[in-house]
């Protein structure tokens, strides 16, 4: 099946977005008292977050999104969750510092005092793989799919497309860190192996998956942030390898790659250029990849597509919100960045309008307030409506 008879229009440029989205204050406290080690009622977790599913559904069909998700509501974050589907994981790791905050104090202390009263789930101290790890939940998986197809159905019928988020090997690799196998490439394996059982699902199950993949850019400035670059490099490459692996079976209209520089507000100066890695990311087996034009340290990168193009067979889902920031942009300012991006790619047929990243990667981690997120991705709606009648 051609990519377009999935995801273009003939007619407009549809909407979507990176995955995760607000969570009510109630189900972020029962992720976050879980994470903390605290007894919690897990039936009514899921009740409440069944409950934030209908809601977070709702609240997209009302902003007019055309592309879909459920909010990443059934999970305390975006590859955290994962620890309770794959056995293996134990303990309590570290993650490196960023390595542009390092460079302003200031900022660093300021950030963290902001954060320090919030009721959230911190991605900071992920557990770490302690034996041989083994995907052992799928009936977990399966039934988060069948609630979020079964409520779309009854409260949006008309919906045509959706997609299902999982986090890359790689994602998983550099913050999950390896005690039990003989060698990075080893553990890569194992866990590209392991959440390939979730990419199946997603597309054997009439979803779109989108692979979260911000280890192809964020890692450069945090786990290789004092080594060459070309180790990150040499890191990216095997990523995409094990990737293209785990999909090798599925069509790839239906897959779509997510790849950013870290969903946090920062320095962001020790960033990888894009040029850096486009040429590795593009080498994946997918129909999309999803890229963050909208924040201000990477807007103009847009023009990179130009000189490194994307195969002609991909599609482009281009960030024109940012996910860190309560401005509301203008639709003007989302048309224009769509305008850019299909002259860009040279076919407006090849671009959908998206969001940076997720606004709440983690529960309770996001900066941008629930009414506000909603009046963003309306005014993305409007913005791509002004472009398509220019554009089209």
């Amino acid at each position: 099946m051609h990519w377009r008879k999935c995801m273009a229009s003939e007619q407009k440029i549809l909407t979507t977005h990176a995955g995760s989205l607000p969570r009510p204050k109630r189900l972020t406290k029962l992720y976050a008292d879980r994470v903390a080690g605290q007894q919690i009622d897990e039936e009514f977790l899921s009740q409440e977050a069944h409950e934030a599913t209908k809601w977070v559904i709702s609240q997209q069909k009302n902003a007019g999104i055309d592309i879909p998700n459920n909010g990443e509501q059934g999970r305390e974050a975006f590859f955290l969750y994962i620890q309770r589907r794959i056995k293996g994981f134990g303990g309590k790791g570290k993650r490196k510092p960023w390595g542009d905050l390092l460079d302003f104090p200031d900022f660093a202390h300021f950030s963290q005092t902001n954060f320090a009263a919030k009721t959230m789930v911190s991605n900071r101290e992920p557990p770490v793989a302690q034996e041989k790890i083994t995907y052992v939940a799928p009936e977990e998986n399966i039934a988060e799919i069948n609630t979020f197809k079964k409520i779309l159905k009854g409260t949006w019928p008309e919906c045509n497309h959706a997609f299902m988020t999982a986090p890359s090997p790689g994602m998983l690799a550099a913050a999950m860190h390896n005690r039990a196998y003989p060698t990075h490439g080893e553990y890569l394996d194992a866990l590209g192996e392991a959440v390939a059982v979730e990419y199946e699902a997603a597309v054997n199950n009439g979803l779109i998956l989108q692979i979260d993949a911000p280890d192809l850019a964020m890692e450069r400035h945090l786990t290789f942030a004092d080594r060459p670059l070309s180790d990150f490099l040499e890191f990216a490459e095997g990523v995409i390898s094990r990737i293209n692996i785990a999909i090798r079976n599925l069509p790839r209209e239906r897959i779509r790659l997510h790849v950013c520089w870290g969903n946090y507000e920062g320095p962001h100066h020790l960033d990888v250029p894009l040029k850096e890695v486009l040429p590795i990311i593009t080498e994946a087996n997918v129909g999309g990849f999803m890229f963050p034009f909208a924040n201000p340290r990477h807007q103009h990168e847009i023009e990179v597509l130009k000189k490194i193009p994307l195969k002609p067979e991909q599609y482009l889902i281009t960030g024109v919100i940012d996910t860190l920031t309560n401005f509301i942009e203008h639709p003007e300012v989302i048309a224009q960045r769509l305008e850019r991006a299909a002259e860009a790619v040279g076919d407006p047929k090849k671009i959908q309008a998206g969001t940076d990243c997720g606004f709440d990667t983690a529960a309770g981690m996001g900066r941008v307030t629930q009414d506000i997120v909603w009046a963003k991705l309306k005014a993305m709606r409007d913005g791509a409506d002004l472009a398509s009648r220019r554009l089209f």
